[in-house]
């Protein structure tokens, strides 16, 4: 198999950059998980970051039972291919029958106790009732058609680990073992709010140069699908008085803030100067496309991202860095998002000096790898190329692409799960 692109051995960054690489490395590493934690209920569960080893104080199931409809028989009273039974019990799922006398059937139902004396179940397709008896067809062998009790899990066995991200199928298989409360990582607050006067609300009127505030709505949207408390403090002036009291007033109240717009190098982009002077500026300007100017800091107890104001830069720069950041602060274990590989069908003749990430559709490749095809518009504004997109590519810093070549891809699914 072809290996993957990956960064040339003697590629060199340009100077004020970062690679994605060491950006995200610095970024995790200053990462606190949340200490706090709280026991919820399984309805309020999913989501949520397990911060226990949850053990099995039973077995699932409970006792030996019946996989399908049908008749239970001892398979020694089958003594050829086609033997009438008397039929002298009827056990649906969650009414036990008594001990089976040799040379009987009982009717049985999926998930209904295995009666004493009964090894197998016959599925009733191959059975044909007459009145009191019914005729049941082999071969049979004992353990035909029967769950074991403890057939999925045994009584002690760990099911879930602490930092695991709980699924809806999580919390459904804590029900199946009777748990009631699960103690997950406390709601991380993550305080959000957008830099530009250019900025207006969906229903508004637009004016001369402005434009509606996307940014906002995509943020809640993603920290909403981590399960995060999400402060949102709407739109900021472009002054920096405005820009350092809500960065303050943020900081006062959340965990994590995220500011999208501001932190490029316009006179107008007040977010950076802003947080050197309150706070402290750890990290800027990354070797990524779309969204350069991403910038890591420090406000008092807070951490801060600053993302781009572009659209698309917002939505990449939060998949790439913010949200391993951020499941790493709730305490997860898993905190990247699965890479796929695809061949390419397309060519990128001219190497970057940035990892770029643009946007793709994917489509079957019958006994090979998908099919990686780029929209036709990968500017960062463009953000109605995330809808038409399953996913992105990533496309390494100082590589030609030639279409057939093997290529990293992030589904969309996965990263807005």
């Amino acid at each position: 198999m072809k290996e993957i692109v990956s960064v040339p051995a003697d590629f060199c960054y340009p100077t004020g950059l970062i690679s994605v690489d060491q950006a995200l490395d610095f970024i995790l590493e200053r990462a606190r998980t949340v200490e706090s934690t709280q026991r919820v209920a399984l309805k309020e569960a999913s989501g949520r970051i397990l911060r226990e080893a949850l053990y099995s104080p039973l077995d699932v199931p409970g006792y030996d039972n019946s996989q399908m409809d049908g008749y239970a028989i001892k398979t020694e009273d089958m003594h050829n291919a086609t033997v009438s039974f008397p039929v002298t019990q009827y056990i649906p799922a969650g009414r036990p029958g008594v001990a089976l006398e040799p040379g009987t059937a009982a009717r049985i139902f999926t998930g209904a106790v295995i009666p004493e004396g009964a090894n197998a179940v016959i599925m009733q397709e191959n059975c044909k009732r007459q009145g009191d008896s019914v005729i049941c067809k082999g071969p049979i062998t004992p353990g035909m058609n029967v769950r074991l009790r403890g057939n999925d899990i045994r009584s002690g066995d760990q099911v879930l680990w602490d930092g695991d991200r709980l699924t809806p199928p999580a919390v459904g298989l804590a029900a199946s073992l009777g748990i009631q409360e699960l103690r997950v990582s406390r709601r991380l607050r993550v305080a959000i709010f957008s830099s530009g006067d250019e900025l207006k609300e969906p229903g508004q009127i637009l004016g001369p140069g402005e434009i509606y505030n996307s940014n906002r709505y995509t943020l809640t949207g993603l920290l909403a699908a981590l399960d995060c408390e999400c402060i949102d403090l709407g739109q900021v002036a472009d002054t920096p008085e405005a820009t350092e009291a809500t960065l303050l007033q943020a900081s006062s109240v959340a965990d994590v803030v995220i500011s999208s717009g501001g932190v490029s190098v316009g006179d107008e982009d007040h977010v950076k100067a802003a947080l050197e002077r309150i706070g402290k500026l750890e990290m800027w300007k990354v070797a990524v496309k779309p969204g350069k100017p991403l910038a890591y800091g420090r406000i008092g107890s807070a951490d801060f991202l600053g993302l781009p104001g572009n659209p698309v830069s917002t939505l990449v720069t939060f998949c790439i860095f913010v949200r391993p950041f951020l499941l790493k602060r709730m305490g997860a274990d898993k905190l990247f998002a699965k890479r796929q590989p695809v061949r390419a069908g397309f060519d990128w003749p001219t190497a970057q000096n940035r990892r770029e990430y643009p946007r793709a559709q994917i489509s079957d490749n019958p006994g090979d790898f998908c099919i990686a095809e780029l929209h036709p518009r990968q500017s960062s504004e463009v953000l109605s190329s995330t809808v038409w997109a399953e996913g992105v590519v990533e496309v390494p810093e100082g590589c030609q692409i030639k279409s057939g070549q093997i290529l990293n891809y992030i589904s969309f699914s996965e990263l807005f799960n």
